[in-house]
């Protein structure tokens, strides 16, 4: 989407917005989704010019969410929860696990760019923990010895 679309598309949103600044949310959320999944730097200028804010104004808003991604994703997306439920049934175990299976830290990605490994809050799933959401499909009752069959079955999946 080009420039102008995007600026167009910022001012739909601004219509249900009373301040511009409470626009800045959606229009980022916008701007991740034209940008591949995160927001380089001119995300933050162009939501910026729409919005008629600064653009390290926009950054302070993005650096607050949790959902709006500063760097590229990783073709694949693993996120463990680690809320008090995951972490009684071993969810640092399943970091752990994902971590020397793939050789990355929790909230990197891999250096092929396959995988980015994520620790959340909560999946919602207290009841079946520990909950894995790979690419927003969740698994449940997770355990480090799943890892490496979890990885593999992924890596199959690569192009």
């Amino acid at each position: 989407m080009g420039e102008t679309a995007f600026h167009d598309r910022v001012q739909e949103l601004l219509a249900d917005y009373p301040d511009t600044r409470s626009a800045v949310l959606p229009a980022l959320q916008l701007a991740q989704e034209e940008h591949g999944g995160w927001l380089p730097e001119a995300a933050f200028r162009d939501v910026a010019d729409a919005l008629d804010v600064t653009p390290a104004y926009c950054l302070s808003i993005a650096s607050f969410y949790d959902m709006l991604r500063l760097e590229p994703l990783g073709r694949h997306v693993i996120e463990v929860c680690t809320n008090v439920s995951c972490a009684v049934r071993g969810a640092q175990q399943v970091v752990d696990a994902f971590e020397r299976t793939l050789d990355v830290a929790a909230g990197e990605t891999s250096t092929d760019g396959a995988f980015t490994l994520r620790t959340v809050e909560c999946l919602g799933g207290c009841g079946w923990a520990t909950i894995v959401a790979i690419d927003n499909r969740h698994r449940l009752q997770v355990q480090a010895r799943d890892v490496p069959g979890i990885v593999e079955e992924l890596r199959r999946d690569e192009p």
